[in-house]
């Protein structure tokens, strides 16, 4: 399924990873399900793989229910 229906909102693998980003993505691959609670409401967890910069690829995590998300950089 490349849409998913994020707090309310159709996104797009996109929108999703600049949720999770903060701002625009190089490129996003497509939505998955995380297979994890969110840790601030319950609510299912989704992830998309995306490249921030030419240099670099993250997989982000966002809450379908609530503001969490989070990356995988192990800051």
């Amino acid at each position: 399924m490349s849409n998913r229906v994020v707090q309310g909102r159709m996104v797009t693998p996109e929108k999703l990873a600049e949720l999770v980003e903060g701002e625009s993505v190089l490129e996003a691959e497509s939505i998955a399900d995380a297979d994890r609670d969110c840790p601030d409401c319950g609510g299912d967890v989704i992830s998309v793989g995306y490249m921030p910069s030419v240099t670099e690829f993250v997989t982000g995590y966002k809450c379908q229910d609530c503001d969490w998300s989070d990356d995988d950089r192990g800051d």
